[in-house]
């Protein structure tokens, strides 16, 4: 059964507001940015367990980094944001960073080395689901103590297993799980030696622009500016964003000024916003990658013709030119355009006769029964239908299981589904961030857990392509390990249980007074202490 129920109505941007008033029919107060978004997605915001989209947008907000991206500045790259520099030892294994002056965290405490190495050593203790942006370093339980050490509260040293190109290790660093705490205020409120994990999925202790001031799941998120913050203050001294699933819900609430940014509209709905003077659209090429993905825990899905007939039966061009259009383009490969080695090849065309032959040829010549599991979004659901209907052609009849994103996630990551339909977005701007999920499993036995990878959640062994993935990360030729990112994509392609589809194109529509709203690119989230109204 498919539920739809509807959240966050302008009574609750009122009632979050407290004493400011909102006349109906009006503007959002000019320091107050308002947003719909679908949030149902967050699990927590503790940086070292963060993991959704949603929650990555309030992480980005909240919490500074050793290194950063400045929004408005993207194709820069990584720069200096709590380290003012660094420097990498003779063998490239040891890198010091320098602490930068003038960061303070909301509780008031100043930001020191130390916390960079309670942060970053947290967070491979843990070891919750995005720990291996870090381990992959060779960071363990057992040697942190070692590896990532501040000698003073101005010099931190983190010492790798072997060498890496640095910007993979400073990218790296540029992910939610770089977030740097509070380690007095988040120790203070440790609970079982559980490190304050508890305590921070409600509550955040950084130093960013922002602290959450209220959390309501599935319905609204509310930050107000962290009064400590060392950088420039923000125009925008409150952020509200409402939970809101569906684009027409979204479109009415712009239109009549209850919100000033819309995340989430179809393309008809942006369609029927032309020619209207108070709002505008900004496309941004994202790098979010829409997907399927067959658990090899299921028989039938283990049979490569099955697999190839399930990705010829796929109508890309007809999703893409009708409820995505504009939205996304068609994209068959793990790396999203912009990034180092991506692949255009698109070898997959919608071809039901051929797909009807490969089944045939298939040990599942009369067909079988399988469930997709989606989240409750109105483009995933569309795309699970289209796909139901077209794979019910080639003989497999389709169930759709829809759930709230974290529904969804819990099921995919305990590798309960059959086929999983859904977006993945880079953490990290290094081809790594995807290959290293994608066509990485070091160890596919339930036991390991790593629901990080993306590999693993479909229970699909690739050692071989994984030592592939390994060589290509360590690479220090840029020309040689595009290469090596171009073979690996095209191995992917013919031979993995993943159907690529589509990168995003994010259309968000906004008032026209809204300036230098930047949701991120392909590389980091979105960045509200730059706008503007």
């Amino acid at each position: 059964m498919k539920t739809f129920t509807t959240f966050g109505k302008a009574a609750l941007v009122a009632t979050l507001l407290g004493s400011v008033a909102m006349p109906a029919f009006a503007e959002t107060p000019p320091n107050m940015l308002v947003i719909a978004n679908r949030i149902d997605d967050i699990k927590t915001f503790d940086p070292a367990e963060s993991f959704e989209f949603a929650g990555a947008d309030v992480s980005r907000n909240v919490y500074e980094k050793l290194v950063n991206f400045d929004p408005l500045d993207l194709d820069a790259g990584y720069a200096p944001q709590l380290a003012a520099s660094w420097d990498v030892s003779e063998d490239g294994k040891t890198i010091t960073f320098t602490m930068a002056e003038g960061h303070v965290f909301a509780s008031g405490n100043p930001v020191t080395a130390k916390d960079a190495e309670f942060s970053l050593r947290r967070a491979v203790l843990l070891n919750k689901t995005p720990s291996f942006i870090l381990t992959q370093f060779g960071f363990t339980a057992d040697n942190v103590e070692d590896t990532i050490k501040a000698t003073d509260d101005k010099t931190l040293v983190i010492t790798l297993d072997k060498q890496y190109a640095l910007s993979f290790v400073l990218n790296c660093l540029t992910a939610t799980i770089g977030g740097i705490v509070d380690s007095e205020t988040v120790m203070a409120n440790e609970t079982d030696g559980d490190m304050g994990n508890a305590w921070l999925r409600t509550n955040t202790a950084g130093s960013g622009p922002y602290k959450v001031m209220d959390w309501k799941p599935n319905e609204s998120v509310m930050m107000d500016l962290n009064p400590n913050y060392g950088g420039d203050e923000p125009a925008m001294k409150r952020v509200i964003v409402q939970h809101i699933q569906e684009s027409a819900t979204q479109r009415l609430q712009l239109e009549r000024g209850d919100i000033d940014i819309a995340r989430n509209l179809s393309p008809e709905d942006v369609a029927g916003l032309e020619g209207n003077a108070d709002v505008k659209v900004v496309d941004e090429l994202r790098g979010r990658l829409m997907y399927w993905s067959a658990n090899q825990k299921v028989e039938a899905l283990t049979d490569p013709k099955v697999l190839e007939a399930m990705k010829l039966a796929v109508d890309y061009k007809g999703m893409a030119d009708s409820f995505l259009k504009g939205q996304y383009t068609v994209h068959q490969a793990f790396l999203p355009l912009t990034f180092l080695g991506a692949l255009e090849d698109k070898p997959f065309n919608f071809d039901i006769e051929k797909a009807k032959s490969l089944m045939a040829e298939s040990g599942y010549p009369d067909g079988f029964d399988l469930k997709i599991s989606v989240r409750e979004a109105q483009e995933r659901i569309d795309i699970a239908q289209s796909l139901q209907n077209t794979w019910g052609q080639i003989g497999i009849n389709v169930e759709l299981i829809v759930g709230t994103g974290a529904q969804t996630l819990d099921r995919y990551r305990a590798r309960e589904h059959d086929i999983y339909v859904g977006a993945w977005g880079p953490d990290y701007p290094d081809p790594n961030t995807n290959a290293g999920t994608f066509a990485y499993n070091p160890d596919n036995a339930d036991e390991a857990g790593a629901t990080g990878l993306l590999a693993w959640r479909n229970a699909w062994g690739i050692p071989e392509m994984s030592e592939e993935t390994l060589a290509a990360v360590v690479e220090n030729d840029t020309e040689k390990r595009k290469e090596m990112y171009l073979e690996l994509q095209k191995e992917f392609q013919q031979v993995s249980p993943f159907g690529m589809m589509f990168q995003q194109i994010e259309q968000n529509a906004m008032a026209a007074n809204v300036e230098n709203f930047v949701a991120g690119g392909a590389t980091t989230a979105v960045s509200y202490w730059v706008i503007t109204k």
